[in-house]
Formats: structure tokens, sequence, C-alpha cells
């Protein structure tokens, strides 16, 4: 493992005096491509929101001095594509240079050079031919290519991602795991994903979250160690092709579907 870039001690997040995470303590080092997991309403995505302190908290989250520069944070972050309004009248490239606003002054205007690097990236997700369509005119794909651009143009040492693969289809999933294992050489990352058994090829880690959170450091999990970390999980194989069953729980356990 790499340095701790991100330390969380005893955060817990709660709605309306509704816990959503309770206690949890992790790091997240500067190499690492962690995999977040668990059932829907367990708090995977209040976990993440409180990394990005736009969430309220209590506990103590550390950020190392590499995630700064001039006084901003380093941390991209790509939100689920439905909180983003495709009827917004923008262009491809625009939705791109928006993830330089928080270097920006209020008067500073982007530069050719800031273009240029937003034309760079969307040829490297490979949508350089819809750089200037209004965003409500291209796929599902295409736009979670754009928001990962945006993610990054401001090159963060810490990229988020909250279900990156939603509303796209399984061509363009493969190819977006490709491009954050490339990616996952200059940044750490941490992506959000009700696809266990995809994303369990890819991960380095995986983080389990049911309200309580336990990181297990390997993309490969044991029964034993699902039962330590009160994963109610029945493993089930036919043929060469693994399958998972989540057996009953009562609330407390983990609530996540693990690939074995």
């Amino acid at each position: 493992m790499g340095k701790v870039i991100v330390s969380l001690r005893d955060v817990s997040v709660a709605y309306d005096g509704v816990v959503a995470v309770e206690s949890a303590s992790l790091d997240i080092f500067d190499d690492d491509f962690i995999g977040i997991i668990g059932p829907n309403g367990g708090g995977k995505t209040s976990l993440v929101r409180s990394i990005l302190d736009t969430v309220a908290h209590s506990g103590e989250i550390t950020l190392a001095p590499e995630l700064y520069r001039h006084g901003r944070r380093l941390i991209g972050y790509m939100p689920q594509q439905s909180a983003f309004d495709r009827s917004f009248p923008i262009s491809v490239r625009d939705v791109v240079l928006s993830g330089l606003q928080g270097e920006k002054g209020l008067f500073d205007r982007y530069t050719k050079h800031d273009r240029a690097k937003a034309d760079e990236l969307l040829a490297m997700a490979g949508i350089e031919g819809v750089a200037r369509q209004p965003i409500g005119e291209i796929s599902g794909g295409q736009m979670q290519r754009a928001l990962l651009c945006r993610a990054i143009i401001a090159e963060p040492r810490l990229l988020i991602l909250d279900e990156p693969t939603n509303f796209v289809d399984s061509r363009f999933e493969s190819e977006l795991y490709e491009l954050l294992q490339r990616l996952n050489e200059r940044m750490a990352i941490v992506m959000v994903s009700h696809d266990i058994g995809t994303i369990t090829s890819i991960v380095k880690s995986i983080v389990c979250v049911n309200r309580s959170v336990h990181r297990h450091d390997s993309n490969i999990i044991t029964q034993e160690q699902l039962d330590n970390y009160r994963c109610p999980i029945q493993i089930v194989s036919h043929g060469s092709v693994p399958h998972t069953v989540l057996s009953h729980h009562d609330g407390d356990g983990c609530g996540c579907e693990h690939r074995h």
C-alpha cells in the first residue's frame, strides 16, 4: 500500500435522526482502487459525501496535504447521472470545462489551454465527435464519459464515482473499467457500485457499507471473511459462471453481494 491520503475516524452521518453511517473508520491510500458495495439505503453514498464534505457528519476526516493545491481540494467526483440535469442548454465540452470551476475566479474565463485539455480528454474517452452537441442529444454512455472527463480535468489525486455504469450498455461498461484502470496509475479511485460480479475483477479492495463500514484489502473474499463482516451470503456456482445469492439478514449485517 502507498500513503494514506484520506483518514476517517468514528464518522457518522444521520438524516432527521435516522443514522445512515455509524462510527465509520477507514483509510484511503494514494494507490487505492476501492469498490464500495452494500444494499440500497445502506449508506454508500452518504459515506462518500462525507469525504466530499457535502453532508453534515460527526467524527474526524483528515485529508493529506497532497490532496490540496492552492487551497483547493484535488478530489474529482462523478455523481450518478440522474443527479445531472440533461435539459440544461450546455454543450458536452462545456460540461467537461465546468470541472475547472473550482480553480477559476468568479470572473475568469476558460483559456485556450483549458479548451484544448477538455478536447484531449474527450478524445481519450472516445467522444470527441460530440464535443459541440447539447448534452440532451447524446446517449447515456456518452454522457457518462463526459461526466468522467469533467471529474478528472482538474487533475485530482482522488477520484470518487457513484454508480458510474448506470444507464449504459455492457460494451461501454467494459471500456469505462479499462479507462479507470489506466487512471488508477496516477490517482486513487473510490467507486460505489451495485454490480459486484463485475467490479471484483478490477478493484483492488472492497469496502462493505451497511451503516457500519468494513474494508477488505483484496478483491477476493472468503466465506469466513463474509461471516466476520456479518455478510450472510450463500455462494452458488453453476459451471464456470459464478453467482451470488443474498440470504436473509436482519439489517445488522452488510447486505452486500460478492462474487467468489
